[in-house]
């Protein structure tokens, strides 16, 4: 008689957490951005997190993929261009227009408008996988000197 496999009890993502308490958050471009790249984060729980990521004119990064981790790009402001591996342009996206980027999907992005690119962010982590993030190509940014901005709205 044959076997039948069955797959492990997935662990409900309100089991190992309590509830928390609603976030609030408000988006600003920051003023005087001298660097290629910022971050406002705008709010995170274990399983989502929202940003905008502004870039200046021309500003890119490199080649990498994230193991437990979903993306999901919208442009606000700007314009956009996405590339998978061998720079094969997987498109170019204006305002209200974005892509999906499944976990261990090979992607960078550059700013291709003629002004900053301002791209929201929200990604959602599966809690079975180990987040990391695999860098194909060399970073063109150093992530730690990244400038960060809170956009989130204090009670």
């Amino acid at each position: 008689m044959a076997e039948t496999a069955t797959k492990p009890a997935r662990k409900s993502a309100r089991a190992k957490s309590a509830v928390r308490p609603p976030q609030k958050f408000g988006y600003k471009k920051p003023d005087g951005l001298e660097t290629g790249k910022s971050i406002v984060s705008l709010c995170q729980t274990d399983i989502i997190r929202g940003a905008v990521q502004v870039l200046k004119e021309g500003g890119d990064n490199n080649l990498h993929s994230h193991t437990g981790m979903d993306g999901f790009w919208m442009v606000l402001k700007g314009r956009v261009r996405f590339y998978g591996p061998g720079d094969e342009v997987l498109g170019e996206f204006g305002q209200h227009e974005g892509i999906v980027m499944p976990r261990n999907a090979q992607y960078w992005f550059e700013s291709c408008g003629d002004h900053d690119l301002e791209l929201l962010q929200v990604v959602a982590f599966d809690r079975e996988v180990k987040n990391e993030r695999v860098d194909v190509n060399e970073q063109k940014f150093d992530i730690d000197k990244t400038v960060r901005f809170d956009g989130r709205v204090p009670d």
